[in-house]
């Protein structure tokens, strides 16, 4: 079930702008695994089960779950849609084209990452880390500012680079994470066919397409460096502000360059085991349920 126009349809499909949204709020469910994430990839000394204990001691199971309201929620329906109308738009043009369906995938993928990446997710994921911020900070008994307060001191120190801060590493992430996601997805969806007996353009089921998913969404985790760096930059703890070693602007190369000096290859894949469950979870539902929700809502337009 690659991503086609139906016979006749003229112009854009807008309604993947809503398909993305919604698709991609399903994604949040994932929260757990992306606060674990981030918690390991921001404290490279922890275990998995040293940064659970840490999580856990920030509200118990509702610790998992910080940022999610309002800002996870509201970047993960922005930048799905944005995500989703440009990866189809992409992915359709270049399927027209004959271009392979893993080689189409894989540029729809790059394209709608590097989209919501500028688009959307630096006020957004400004404003979740902020969230998390003030749970920590209360976490040790100290009255935290509001999440508003945090984000008005950034923008009073640095501007909107400093609001921005980290985006470039947020676009070559999801570049990578979603050309990865969609182009090693198609490409095993075409395997499967093969394994099948199917042509091209037969349907697969459901089975075949979360098998599928799952492989894209594994195998798009190689990036975790990326991750690792893009959390660095964005940080905002005290303690990562009063490390003396730690650049006093950082680049993405300059990050880099320090986390492999303190923590060496393996800090630069610290948190990959959530993200790898956190991948798959995310390319099943933007990946094979979306492909199943557009053509519905393909199907509700004739």
């Amino acid at each position: 079930m690659a991503i086609q126009k139906e016979p006749g349809q003229k112009g854009v499909n807008w309604s993947n702008i809503a398909v993305g949204a919604i698709m991609n709020m399903v994604t949040t469910l994932g929260q757990p695994l992306e606060v674990l994430k981030t918690q390991m990839a921001a404290n490279r000394s922890q275990t998995m089960w040293q940064a659970c204990r840490t999580v856990w001691s920030r509200g118990g199971t509702a610790g998992f779950y910080q940022g999610l309201i309002p800002w996870a929620w509201i970047e993960a329906s922005t930048k799905g849609g944005v995500l989703m109308f440009a990866a189809s738009e992409i992915e359709t043009a270049t399927l027209a084209l004959g271009v392979n369906p893993g080689f189409a995938g894989l540029l729809g993928g790059m394209t709608g990452g590097v989209a919501q990446a500028y688009a959307t997710m630096g006020f957004t994921t400004c404003m979740k880390t902020a969230e998390i911020t003030r749970h920590k900070t209360a976490a040790v008994g100290i009255k935290p500012p509001s999440t508003w307060a945090l984000f008005a001191e950034i923008y009073r120190k640095e501007g909107l680079a400093g609001v921005n801060k980290g985006v470039n590493a947020v676009a070559v992430r999801q570049c990578t994470n979603w050309g990865s996601r969609m182009g090693f997805a198609r490409l095993a969806e075409s395997s499967i066919r093969k394994l099948r007996g199917k042509a091209e353009g037969d349907a697969l089921g459901a089975f075949d397409k979360i098998l599928a998913s799952s492989i894209g969404g594994a195998l798009a985790t190689w990036n975790q460096p990326i991750e690792v760096i893009r959390v660095e930059m964005q940080s905002m703890s005290k303690n990562a502000a009063a490390d003396a070693h730690r650049p006093a602007k950082l680049t993405i190369w300059s990050t880099f360059s320090y986390i492999y000096k303190t923590n060496g290859i393996k800090g630069l894949y610290r948190g990959v085991t959530p993200r790898i469950g956190l991948g798959i979870w995310q390319t099943v539902c933007m990946v094979s349920f979306a492909d199943y929700v557009k053509a519905w809502v393909k199907s509700q337009q004739k």
